[in-house]
């Protein structure tokens, strides 16, 4: 009888899997650069804020940008939506969780005005920050233009999975190299996960990839469509990617790891896989300033047929600043996560995000576990 041919698995890696090499020399954590660059922009502090509702509302955008960071408010939310988001905000809050989604559902199906997008954007701008503001792909053409014409510095162009080729009933679909030809400001895509994708995506001309399928707190794309590859690997292969294309063109596309990122720890793996920059939304929506105030939920959540995620109780763990630089006052690695990658690139002895990319980095299941008896007693 014939063998049947059986279908391959590759393995594949998340955060927890891994741990990073020290290197052979160490340098002060204070001699490092953490700089993260999209198109013509630095950030010191390479995290973006996801386009959550309940993780950036143009106050929190601001903030971002006095941490060193950039928050990118949903341009397709609740604040382009309603004339006074905050007591939507307030009615999902308080909502019971058996009846959230519905109610979601139902605000969200309210239509986005158009005015709205250029007020929130000068909002932002106002505050002397960096605007970006992400649409979904089917209302890019449409709503990108309105944002940069009220000031919007980065367009990010986002969905659980986007292709540079994707077949839809348009005649013509969105094209990435016309849209920024038209735009001429920096642009981001995502989401993706292997190289193929990536190196389609940058070929149209973008400015910076989102990498992650469904690792969210707030998202259940996984557990909804099976659909997803863990965030070390998909973060490899995206900037195995990058590095082919610079090589090629001389054009440097930046990575961004999106979802999945819980802890300092978590961020420094995602740097060392390659990425320059990390994109966080359940972090930064346990934030005091965040405007779900401590409860946060997935932008696919309130799709009217299939919801791909859930409204988290995420607590309120300290303020942005806590979150970002310190002072800690916890020892799980939930805050200071910029000084914690500082730290690790010192004990690998990068002095840039470039230089942590050639940390070596080994499979290591138990790393979080190793030694740590009395701390699982506690």
């Amino acid at each position: 009888m014939a063998r049947r041919l059986l279908k391959e698995l590759e393995r594949s890696y998340g955060f927890d899997e891994v741990a990073i090499v020290p290197g052979t020399v160490t340098i002060n954590p204070e001699m490092t650069s953490t700089q993260m660059s999209i198109g013509e922009f630095a950030f010191e502090s390479p995290v973006l804020a996801s386009a959550m509702d309940g993780s950036v509302s143009p106050r929190f955008a601001a903030l971002m940008h006095e941490m060193g960071g950039l928050g990118v408010l949903n341009g397709e939310g609740l604040y382009s939506r309603y004339a006074d988001p905050y007591s939507v905000l307030e009615e999902i809050i308080s909502m019971p969780q058996a009846e959230v989604t519905e109610y979601l559902q139902q605000a969200y199906s309210a239509p986005v005005q158009e005015h709205l997008i250029g007020e929130r954007v000068q909002e932002i701008k106002q505050s002397g920050s960096v605007a970006a503001i992400a649409f979904t792909p089917a209302a890019t053409k449409r709503y990108s233009p309105l944002a940069v014409e009220a000031g919007a510095d980065i367009i990010v162009v986002q969905s659980t999975v986007t292709t540079a080729r994707h077949f839809s009933n348009s005649d013509r679909g969105l094209i990435f190299s016309e849209m920024i030809s038209a735009l001429k400001v920096p642009v981001v895509v995502g989401n993706c996960v292997s190289y193929d994708v990536a190196t389609e995506l940058m070929e149209t001309g973008i400015d910076a990839v989102l990498v992650g399928v469904g690792p969210g707190a707030a998202c259940t794309t996984r557990e909804v469509t099976g659909v997803g590859v863990p965030q070390v690997t998909a973060t490899l292969e995206c900037a195995a990617a990058r590095a082919d294309y610079y090589q090629r063109t001389g054009r440097y596309v930046s990575i961004i790891t999106d979802g999945g990122i819980r802890t300092g720890g978590d961020l420094c793996k995602a740097i060392a896989s390659g990425a320059d920059g990390v994109m966080l939304g359940t972090p930064f929506a346990q934030a005091a300033e965040a405007p779900g105030r401590g409860y946060n939920w997935g932008m696919a959540n309130a799709h009217p047929e299939l919801p791909r995620g859930t409204r988290i109780s995420v607590g309120t763990k300290g303020t942005l600043q806590q979150l970002m630089h310190g002072p800690s006052n916890v020892t799980n690695g939930t805050q200071n996560l910029v000084g914690a990658l500082r730290v690790a690139m010192g004990m690998c002895g990068a002095y840039t995000v470039p230089d942590f990319h050639k940390a070596e980095m080994v499979i290591a299941p138990a790393i979080k576990t190793e030694g740590k008896h009395y701390q699982m007693q506690a």
